[in-house]
């Protein structure tokens, strides 16, 4: 059972879907869950962080959200491991701030006891045959393809690599983000090879995920760049 937990929130101009984000923060702060909001702005110039900083200054319980900004964009897996480093709770909690999976989930997950002793990281998975999946034809081709691939390069047996709705205990998040090298889409890819490394184990869990507006994803070159990611992990993780 999860009593406290620290929320990290990477984003880089999200000014059209931070009010969806905020009000899921705001229904959550009423349960009983000790917990805080990291936002991670990754150097956005668009003006999502005065939003975060105007709900913040208005909402009563603004010591439970903070904001960690620089100047520059330096990708996902960098403002995670910024807001992995600054967390004080036992738990950390990484999703995405289009909330394609809702914050209470970690509720659920709660409620059923999937929270066990002998393991160390949960990663939500779209995978899992319980889960609830609400996604575009094209997402899923992507995800089934780019599972062919890492198992070929990466030997990662992993069912969904990329869902953003990670749960660690402190002491492995911060070990592992610590070593965390690659920033760009395949961070997801070298958590896992490290968390190998360090015979930490993973599970997946069942989650409900909806397709959100607005996604950043490029279907026409995002996929090349994940390419050379994993072929470059590939190299660098030479053991595999």
């Amino acid at each position: 059972m999860i009593k406290n937990i620290s929320f990290i929130i990477p984003f880089f101009n999200e000014k059209k879907r931070i009010l969806s984000c905020l009000n899921q923060i705001k229904k959550f702060l009423r349960n009983k869950i000790i917990s805080e909001f990291i936002f991670v702005d990754d150097g956005s110039n668009d003006g999502t962080n005065l939003i975060i900083k105007k709900f913040i200054k208005k909402y009563k319980k603004q010591k439970n959200i903070k904001i960690i900004k620089y100047r520059y964009n330096k990708g996902k897996g960098y403002a995670l491991k910024r807001g992995v480093l600054k967390a004080k709770y036992k738990w950390i909690l990484t999703t995405d701030i289009d909330m394609s999976v809702p914050l209470n989930q970690i509720l659920i997950w709660n409620k059923n006891k999937y929270i066990k002793k002998n393991f160390h990281i949960y990663f939500g998975s779209r995978e899992h045959k319980k889960s609830i999946i609400k996604a575009k034809l094209y997402r899923k081709l992507l995800g089934l393809l780019f599972k062919i691939i890492i198992r070929i390069f990466l030997k990662i047996r992993i069912k969904d690599t990329q869902c953003g709705y990670k749960l660690y205990e402190k002491s492995v998040g911060v070990k592992i983000f610590k070593k965390l090298k690659m920033f760009k889409f395949e961070h997801d890819l070298e958590i896992i090879l490290n968390a190998q490394k360090f015979n930490y184990s993973i599970i997946e869990l069942p989650i409900t995920w909806t397709h959100k507006k607005n996604s950043k994803l490029n279907i026409f070159i995002d996929p090349f760049k994940m390419l050379l990611g994993i072929i470059f992990l590939r190299f660098s993780w030479k053991n595999l």
